[in-house]
């Protein structure tokens, strides 16, 4: 019989952070041996609790929210988002204008499909959230991507992003906080974005999911602010700061030149029906985590002196740029790192086959930089979630492993 393959859209679609690694930390459990997982950024398992009131919204709202919703989403969960925005400064937005969403990755996959024909080009970070690139492959686009310089703090450059812009140049990507390399960028660098997108027509795509989860009194600025002439698309959500990844709540704002976009939106709109809607019990935790009686200050604790997200991202910065070899910017926000293995000391070819070899010695999941799009097999992304005995733990055996590895 003739086998049954995969579509050929899958073509060049990769995802890492979810593929080959984490298979054989499965196959390494199911033989017994325990796994330090510091490859995927969800907060729970590593004892971060939602705020109360957010898990008390949910409960409460359960017994009634058994049925379908509006395919853009409840409507006190699309009014708390546009309050959200408009309390930040971003002007003329309403209801109407958000979009609720299985999570941001859900989001990510819907705007792209509304948006990307066959041979259609996407401005994208390198490196990137793997998803914007596999989800503008899967559509038949190409994802251009535009370097961020390691030796300028993983800035971006918009001087070589503009010369990267052609006549098939439909959008540009701006990850701030960046996962997975944490930098946070300044106003100055999003007010360039977004009259870059401006200049050329370009819808503006701001992924802000870690936009609380900051540093070293690092501040995030909002990319709607400055897009006023083109459209621009803020996607965020509840997984990272409120820690509630599990309940899948992300939305996708549209601000700035709407009438511009009119046919993108109605195209985005046919898909959001056709998905039915979000996750219902989900969307009631929106209104009580953006109402002004929420407890924002529970994620600016963690990310304060003492805090748990601030001491662990130090001390895993700390372990790492002590070894021999190894260097590392440090972030500003979100919760990863992204050494890098000096390549004379450390000649890899393959990175991902370098990690798995590095969890067979270990037992250590980290994720290799190739798989967030980064060109060179030199860096690896490390979850700071941990708590500090873990990540001590953690990076003590990678060190004992780059020992046994090293070029000297």
């Amino acid at each position: 019989m003739r086998p049954i393959t995969q579509s050929s859209k899958l073509a060049g679609v990769r995802y890492d952070v979810r593929g080959p690694i984490l298979q054989e930390a499965e196959r390494l459990e199911r033989e017994g041996h325990q796994i330090l997982k510091l490859n995927i950024g969800n907060p729970a398992p590593f004892g971060f609790e939602a705020p109360p009131e957010i898990v008390e919204a949910l409960c409460q709202a359960l017994p009634g929210a058994q049925g379908y919703s509006d395919s853009r989403g409840i409507l006190p969960a699309r009014e708390a988002v546009a309050r959200h925005y408009t309390e930040l400064g971003i002007a003329n937005v309403g209801p109407e204008d958000v979009l609720i969403g299985n999570g941001v990755s859900e989001l990510i996959s819907l705007v792209l499909q509304a948006l990307v024909s066959p041979g259609d080009e996407i401005l994208v970070p390198s490196p990137d959230y793997p998803l914007w690139t596999a989800q503008v492959t899967l559509q038949g686009g190409r994802a251009v991507h535009y370097p961020c310089d390691e030796l300028n703090g993983w800035m971006p450059d918009l001087e070589a992003i503009e010369q990267l812009v052609t006549e098939r140049t439909k959008g540009i990507v701006l990850i701030n906080p960046n996962n997975p390399t944490g930098a946070v960028y300044s106003a100055e660098l999003v007010r360039g974005f977004a009259a870059l997108a401006e200049r050329h027509g370009l819808v503006l795509m701001a992924d802000e999911i870690y936009d609380h989860i900051l540093y070293d009194g690092a501040s995030h600025e909002h990319a709607a602010l400055h897009a006023h002439e083109t459209l621009c698309l803020t996607f965020s959500g509840l997984s990272k700061v409120q820690r509630v990844a599990g309940y899948r709540s992300g939305w996708v704002l549209a601000s700035g030149n709407r009438a511009l976009a009119a046919d993108f939106l109605e195209g985005l709109t046919l898909l959001a029906n056709m998905r039915m809607c979000a996750n219902v019990p989900g969307q009631h935790a929106i209104p009580a985590a953006l109402s002004p009686e929420s407890n924002w200050s529970g994620i600016a604790e963690l990310c304060q002196p003492s805090g748990r997200l601030l001491e662990q991202r130090n001390t895993a910065h700390a372990l790492l740029t002590a070894i021999e070899g190894v260097s590392c910017e440090l972030p500003g926000g979100a919760m990863y790192l992204f050494p890098k293995l000096d390549p004379e000391r450390y000649p890899i070819a393959d990175d991902q086959r370098f990690v798995i070899e590095l969890l067979r010695a270990t037992h250590v999941m980290v994720t290799n930089g190739r798989g967030f799009n980064l060109p060179t097999p030199d860096h690896l992304r490390f979850v700071t979630l941990p708590a500090v005995p873990v990540l001590t733990e953690a990076i003590g055996r990678i060190a004992g492993y780059l020992d046994t590895v090293r070029v000297d």
